[in-house]
């Protein structure tokens, strides 16, 4: 089973509260929304058959909270209707109810759980947000694929989806996109260490 990390960035790499504006779930973030109004509806159809060809879809505890408030109680939708039809994976230690039906915590060895995953004979494994979870995934080399819808805004502000001190990683473009307001989906393949020029003098 392929691992997919689809995020929404800006320019300046930020994926926090891309959504809205929530002082309770980013305190701080005053510049919360800044993706929504660039979504046409070429872009939306675009996310909405992402989530339709999911297998399964993999989590961080608090991108799980927040979609199983939202999209769990939701049908009729693309996105909610392949949310609650598909197996979700959430990646917690402190999560012990999950209340959206079909999901399974991953509380002990989480890499050896996403291997299992992975060995899975086909399908596609999504993770959506869960910025410190992609984090860890690209640190433990277990991403096929990353997705990312940039945006054409600067927020300069919140948080961003690569550290400052993090690992480095060669990339192949596989495919792209880009949407009448300006969004671009840009699909990579991780192809392992990236080479570096070497210093030349004059």
């Amino acid at each position: 089973m392929k691992l997919t990390t689809i995020t929404q960035v800006s320019v300046d790499g930020v994926m926090q509260a891309n959504g809205g504006r929530n002082e309770e779930l980013d305190p701080g973030m005053e510049r919360g929304g800044w993706a929504r109004p660039l979504f046409d509806d070429e872009a939306m159809a675009f996310v909405q058959d992402v989530y339709q060809r999911a297998d399964a879809f993999l989590f961080g505890r608090r991108t799980y909270e927040l979609f199983a408030g939202y999209w769990g109680v939701r049908s009729g939708d693309p996105i909610s209707d392949a949310l609650n039809a598909r197996p979700k994976y959430v990646a917690s230690t402190t999560l012990t109810d999950p209340k959206w039906a079909d999901t399974t915590v991953l509380s002990g060895d989480v890499g050896a759980a996403v291997g299992e995953l992975k060995a899975k004979p086909k399908g596609e494994l999504q993770v959506h947000g869960s910025g410190n979870l992609v984090r860890w995934l690209l640190d433990n080399d277990l991403v096929d694929e990353i997705n990312l819808l940039v945006c054409p805004v600067i927020v300069g502000q919140g948080t961003r989806l690569f550290p400052d001190s993090g690992p480095d990683i060669a990339l192949e473009l596989v495919e792209w996109r880009a949407f009448p307001k300006g969004i671009t989906t840009q699909l990579y393949r991780p192809t392992g260490r990236p080479q570096y020029a070497t210093a030349t003098t004059a």
